[in-house]
């Protein structure tokens, strides 16, 4: 559900209309990649607001922040994983995400549940079919993936952690299950894999998802190496009839480039796949120790400080209320914080992690968790809207946005955007 704000709003406005002002009805969700949160529980971290009171409820106080979804990646036997990875934060079997899924919905809280369809992480540089899916048979494997992805969903159904939003594959611009479904974006082979084996395993898990769990949408999710690779993706799916309702995009400016980069993607996903929303999956910046072997540096725009990180969530914010169709943003792994660990016997990953939002020094909320509020908007100016709430102001002197004031008559309202006492509001 879309969380709503108040505006301050002229009470005898309601009196003569008989209703709240409404939004445009779009759904829009905000969130994060909360996928450690439970180790950093478990482990003792200690998290605290922006002004250093406690925080003993982390689902509750995101919440309270306007979060209203959350993002959790699943893989098949994590015990399987390279150890190095394991270090990264690889742990999220089955079990771990029936528990935490279940928190998340009963906070309230939408779920979007990430299968990697493998025992470690899965990224445009490795996808490796999960070890006790011993074949090499396309047509095994197809039946594998259905099999395990309707057995997780009942397993998540019957404990109460049904997910909202689905993602069969993660990143998977490159294909899946290496190396029989490696493939190029634009639909050739690679490395003995092929497009049509990747196909029909995408479809598989997508099936397995819309039987199990009618309700939830699917999402496709691709990273950003180059819009030629992003549109050569989508454009191949079509050709294979693969069925889904979201776009999913990853976006790192160390990896991905400027802003400009992302827009020009998003504006022309609107116009060739209408139907389909669009949702920022996974995003980030460092507030600190940005990474010298980065692609691309954007220091200049974005310091790696506490202020680089709110104004790099606040040009972001920006950008993406410009386009309707984006009605999604999650920010990846905000979760990390160190503070309150003995680091050398007691830690949860084996480096910190400097682009979250909480110091790992301090256990302070950043800047940015409060930048992210404006995404609910949905508006280039952060004009606030609401459905249910109603807010009364003494003063009756109502302007345009041309500064002309308007006679205070009521009657004389069109739909529009308006000036009272200082603030904007929308009828």
């Amino acid at each position: 559900m879309k969380k709503h704000h108040s505006i301050i709003i002229l009470g005898l406005l309601f009196a003569f209309l008989g209703s709240p002002l409404r939004s445009s009805g779009q759904a829009r969700y905000l969130g994060g990649d909360i996928s450690l949160l439970t180790k950093y529980e478990e482990h003792g971290a200690k998290y605290l607001t922006a002004d250093g009171q406690p925080i003993d409820d982390m689902l509750a106080f995101f919440k309270s922040q306007g979060w209203n979804s959350m993002r959790v990646r699943l893989f098949v036997d994590p015990s399987k994983a390279p150890e190095d990875d394991k270090g990264e934060g690889v742990c999220q079997d089955l079990d771990y995400v029936v528990k935490l899924g279940k928190r998340i919905k009963e906070a309230g809280l939408k779920l979007m549940l990430d299968f990697h369809y493998s025992d470690t992480w899965t990224d445009p540089s490795q996808h490796t079919t999960p070890s006790a899916w011993n074949s090499s048979d396309p047509a095994v494997l197809e039946q594998m993936l259905y099999d395990y992805t309707v057995a997780s969903l009942n397993t998540l159904k019957a404990a109460g952690a049904e997910p909202d939003f689905i993602q069969p594959g993660n990143e998977i611009t490159y294909g899946m299950l290496w190396p029989t479904g490696h493939c190029y974006p634009d639909g050739s082979d690679c490395d003995g894999g092929t497009f049509a084996n990747f196909a029909r395993y995408l479809k598989a898990g997508i099936r397995g998802c819309r039987e199990t769990c009618p309700a939830a949408k699917i999402v496709i999710q691709a990273e950003l190496s180059t819009w030629q690779n992003v549109a050569s993706f989508f454009t191949t799916l079509s050709g294979y009839s693969v069925d889904y309702d979201v776009i999913g995009l990853s976006y790192y400016p160390q990896f991905h480039g400027p802003l400009a980069t992302l827009e020009g993607i998003i504006s022309n996903f609107e116009s060739a796949y209408p139907s389909k929303s669009i949702q920022i999956v996974e995003a980030g910046y460092f507030h600190k120790w940005y990474p010298g072997d980065a692609p691309y540096n954007t220091t200049s725009t974005w310091p790696a400080t506490d202020e680089g990180q709110r104004k790099f969530t606040a040009d972001l914010i920006e950008m993406l209320n410009r386009h309707k169709a984006v009605d999604g943003f999650y920010w990846w792994f905000p979760e990390a914080n160190e503070f309150g660990l003995d680091w050398a016997t007691n830690r949860v990953t084996d480096n910190w992690y400097n682009a979250s939002l909480w110091d790992n020094e301090t256990g302070r909320a950043l800047p940015a968790l409060k930048e992210l509020k404006r995404f609910l908007n949905g508006e280039p100016d952060g004009i606030r809207q609401t459905e249910n709430e109603k807010a009364v102001v003494k003063t009756t002197a109502i302007y345009d946005l041309q500064g002309r004031k308007l006679n205070s008559q009521p009657t004389t309202f069109r739909k529009g955007i308006y000036i009272c006492a200082g603030r904007k509001f929308v009828v």
